[in-house]
């Protein structure tokens, strides 16, 4: 990852998926139709004032309707929601496991239990070493392919947090990246810094994808997705890392990697980029290659650099491909309060990555301590990096990333499709309303508000007819979650 700094907070966000009906006053449809019979809402709460922290509200079931109607439209559908999360790196997966048993299991259920925590339900895994380890390594430290292994470490630490997770919710999604190739296969022969080294380890290095995929199969653990490089157009002398161009990930797909999945029947996904949105130009140069793109399901785009918008320009040019957002962490760096700066990645990158079309949203490291590490050995990177929670010992703190994920992660879950709204009344400028349609049937609604004034507001489901009251405080999240 790279450091950035946030700007002062100019909180605008262009809307451009959101369907906006600025007809005044209310439809006779809207009158006439809806029941609040039977309604089954929940309703969580968060507050710039900290008054409220993700906190589940009473909801009104009233008659009335205001003039702004909120109407969640199932029938209109986009993509497909895999799950909001963050990086379970070596570092936070060492935090975790150096909890006691019991420490741990409410940490866990705090973070990925759907109906008593956040319920996140996307993780990123390192192939080897990241930034955030406690060791050099990688899945095939001594040369020769044939020496393939799971790593000790990762048998210690990873392995038991990452199947305990799954047995609080078995529908997370698992998307892994390689900081590095093990350090036989490149330039500089050591994970920091260089290259591959050249077409001669090209079916190697997509062998160490199949060999991974299959030893964590052999442990229970299904890989979802995969990217060939963490930062592709990036390169650091203190950590595990490497530049590799479109042209040698699209001939690794090609020629290599893809035809290895088919031959072996993985149908993991291949993501290519795993890099900033400034740089979407690779994925499209990427996917432009014919023989790649076959086997190619979508671009994973970090947020340390460009704007989601980036998200478009890919989606326009191959509408068949998915995206992801599998990169952002806060940090020391962020300039306004802990308030301010949740509400900036609520307005400037979770929403408009979703509203643009991303199957998921995920932040770095799950955890860190109040050092803001472990990081590698060998040199500092990010030394005030921020986990979504804080450990020290047996006790945890949830950080802001916590809530603007678990706002989200409460009512939209795996298998989800995004749904279309649309309105009676006007939405205020500085406020978004993004609608889910889960799959038990239920309907996810979060309305971020930073409009100036509180939103008076009836949510009405268009398929069932239900409907509702609520009043969102100005400076808040709100997300409800609709049976």
């Amino acid at each position: 990852m790279k450091k950035y700094l946030i700007p002062i907070l100019s909180i605008f966000l262009a809307t451009s998926c959101i369907n906006y009906n600025t007809d005044s006053g209310f439809s006779d449809e809207d009158k006439e139709q809806g029941s609040t019979e039977g309604n089954d809402v929940r309703m969580w709460l968060t507050t710039q004032s900290k008054v409220y922290m993700l906190k589940e509200q009473p909801i009104e079931y009233s008659n009335d309707i205001t003039d702004l109607v909120v109407r969640l439209e199932p029938s209109v559908t986009h993509q497909t929601i895999d799950g909001f999360g963050g990086g379970l790196t070596g570092s936070s997966a060492y935090l975790l496991k150096q909890m006691s048993t019991e420490a741990r299991a409410k940490a866990l259920k705090d973070l990925f239990d759907p109906k008593e925590g956040a319920g996140l339900e996307s993780l990123r895994l390192c192939i080897g070493a990241s930034d955030f380890s406690m060791d050099l390594y990688t899945y095939c430290d001594k040369e020769g392919i044939e020496n393939f292994a799971i790593p000790e470490i990762d048998k210690r630490d990873l392995l038991p947090v990452l199947k305990e997770i799954l047995t609080i919710n078995q529908n997370i999604k698992l998307i892994a990246s390689p900081w590095s190739p093990p350090a036989w296969m490149k330039s500089s022969g050591k994970l920091n810094h260089g290259t591959l080294k050249g077409a001669e380890v090209y079916d190697d290095y997509a062998t160490y994808f199949v060999k991974y995929i299959q030893a964590m199969k052999a442990e229970g653990i299904t890989i979802d997705a995969i990217t060939l490089q963490n930062e592709a157009d990036f390169e650091s002398g203190v950590h595990p890392s490497m530049k590799m161009s479109w042209e040698e990930q699209a001939e690794i797909i090609g020629k290599h990697l893809g035809p290895k999945f088919r031959e072996n029947g993985i149908t993991t996904k291949i993501l290519i980029l795993d890099h900033n949105f400034d740089i979407y130009d690779y994925a499209i140069n990427v996917l432009g290659d014919p023989v790649a793109s076959q086997y190619i399901h979508g671009t994973a785009f970090h947020g340390y650099a460009g704007k989601p918008s980036a998200i478009n320009a890919v989606k326009t040019a191959f509408p068949d491909k998915s995206i992801y957002e599998t990169e952002l962490s806060g940090g020391g760096w962020n300039t306004g309060s802990e308030m301010e700066t949740m509400f900036y990645y609520l307005t400037d990158f979770l929403v408009p990555c979703i509203q643009n079309g991303s199957s998921n949203y995920m932040m770095f490291n799950i955890a860190l301590n109040s050092q803001h590490g472990p990081v590698t050995p060998g040199g500092v990177f990010c030394e005030d990096c921020r986990g979504i929670v804080t450990i020290d010992g047996d006790t945890y703190k949830r950080e802001l990333e916590y809530y603007l994920l678990g706002h989200f992660a409460k009512v939209c879950r795996s298998g989800a499709k995004m749904i279309g709204t649309s309105f009676t009344g006007t939405l205020p400028d500085g406020a978004t309303a993004t609608a889910f349609s889960n799959p038990d049937g239920s309907r996810g609604l979060v309305i971020v508000n930073q409009s100036g004034n509180n939103i008076n507001l009836t949510v009405k489901d268009q398929t069932t007819g239900k409907r509702f009251v609520y009043t969102v405080p100005n400076a808040a999240v709100a997300s409800f979650l609709l049976k």
